[in-house]
């Protein structure tokens, strides 16, 4: 693999290139900040006249107090509704009626904004941000309205949705310590019980430009770009609020948790979840590929063995939620009519033992990396991918040029090292198995 290098230019302001042996796959990106501690990522491609704007905040539900959940996801609808200079209602209309789409959401680490316009409107699509960031109209009318957009929210997405309530279920019992504990949506009772001022205060500690990142990707001219980006910017202060960066660390669990939930659905479902390092771990990257390996596909090893032989699921999927202070992997799967939860487990289980005590095939292993670096490839393909991955990559890491790192430290991954991992992180002691079942028909 080539080296990547950086060029100091002006007094904060880097040009980070990669290089041209592997243009294709790397990102080159001129990143700056502003006085007021907004860090600002541009990536220039000009090849389609479109340009992606977004804004990730560094706040999501582990921020919030634990008597008043669900802040950061109601923002993410509350600064919708308009600033001091756009009228309510009228954001999302004004980014449609030029071309763009728009859209949001909230994670239990960040809230993250996104458009993507014409590129002829990129200082509209930054006048906005700016406006929601400086200005945004937090009111009585505001919050109310939101509050019933949350309650119908949570009642399609998660109580009348089959299987909706698994990553709650399943985070309040592997983060018995840390605020992950708590549903990303919260609770409607502490949003009920909220203040305007609390909701104020909210706003001002967190949707500040010193615990922001604007990336930019997209037919720009850089010059132009950081004009405006100063123009629209450097007017709004620092936060002055005390920012909550959880340093509690949820203890190493050491015996199996089982549980029963009863929902509103036919087939029996199996959710197995292990708990894992935080999002920086050496280990991510393996853990990502393992995930990719049991059920990436039509031939991953769960999908054929399980569902396509055996027949014992209708669906399989196992995915690491790498947050960044440890969250989980999540393996779930569906039975098959007349299955029994407790046989689809003992199938799964046994898949997953022939993983750690055998590890995966060379042949297996050349196709899994051909696999990811598809996937890496493929997330890139869009100038919205490319802006989402340098505001995580600064976001979590610091450093924007993770992203061209990537793909480096998926090829580090060695055979030996998917089957340490599975060994290390999907053992039975600690992991929590849950099985949801079917309502009894007498409604008990």
């Amino acid at each position: 693999m080539n080296k990547i290098f950086t060029i100091s230019t002006v007094v904060g302001v880097s040009l980070a290139i990669s290089s041209m042996a592997t243009a294709q796959n790397r990102i080159e990106f001129k990143e700056f900040e502003l006085d007021n501690g907004l860090t600002v990522v541009m990536h220039r491609d000009n090849t389609t006249p479109i340009v992606a704007v977004s804004v990730m905040y560094h706040v999501g539900s582990k921020n919030e107090n634990p008597e008043r959940t669900g802040f950061a996801h109601f923002f993410e609808h509350l600064l919708f509704e308009g600033t001091e200079n756009i009228g309510r209602g009228e954001y999302m209309k004004k980014i449609e009626s030029i071309g763009g789409t728009l859209n949001a959401y909230t994670s239990n680490d960040v809230t993250y904004y996104h458009e993507v316009v014409p590129a002829n409107y990129l200082e509209t699509a930054l006048y906005m941000e700016s406006e929601r960031m400086l200005h945004a109209k937090i009111d009585t009318i505001g919050v109310e309205t939101q509050r019933s957009v949350v309650k119908e929210e949570m009642r399609q997405r998660i109580d009348n949705q089959p299987y909706g309530t698994i990553l709650q279920e399943t985070f309040k019992r592997t983060h018995l310590v840390h605020p992950y504990k708590w549903p990303v949506i919260g609770s409607m009772e502490h949003l009920n019980a909220a203040t305007l001022d609390e909701f104020m205060q909210f706003y001002r500690t967190y949707y500040v430009p010193n615990n922001a990142v604007l990336s930019i990707a997209g037919d720009i001219d850089y010059d132009e770009t950081e004009a405006w980006v100063r123009t629209y910017f450097s007017e709004i202060p620092v936060g002055i609020g005390t920012i909550n960066r959880p340093t509690v660390i949820e203890p190493r669990r050491t015996e199996e948790t089982r549980d029963v939930v009863y929902d509103n659905i036919q087939l029996p479902a199996v959710i197995q979840a292990y708990n894992l390092p935080p999002k920086k771990h050496k280990d991510s990257h393996a853990l990502s590929m393992l995930s990719t390996y049991l059920t990436g596909g039509k031939s991953s090893l769960l999908t054929k063995e399980v569902v396509d032989k055996q027949q014992k699921a209708v669906a399989l999927a196992a995915f690491p939620l790498d947050l960044e202070d440890g969250g989980v992997f999540l393996l779930y799967g569906i039975a098959n009519m007349g299955v029994s939860a407790d046989s689809l487990e003992h199938a799964i289980d046994e898949q997953l033992e022939k993983v750690i005590a055998n590890g995966i095939s060379e042949d297996d292993f050349q196709k899994l990396k051909a696999q990811v670096e598809n996937d890496v490839v493929s997330q890139h393909a869009s100038v919205a991918g490319i802006a989402e991955s340098l505001a995580n990559a600064k976001t979590f890491f610091g450093d924007a040029n993770e992203v061209n790192r990537e793909m480096d430290k998926y090829n580090q991954v060695s055979r030996a090292d998917i089957q340490r991992v599975a060994e290390e992180y999907l053992g039975k002691n600690g992991r929590v198995v849950l099985y949801y079942l079917p309502k009894p028909a007498n409604g008990e």
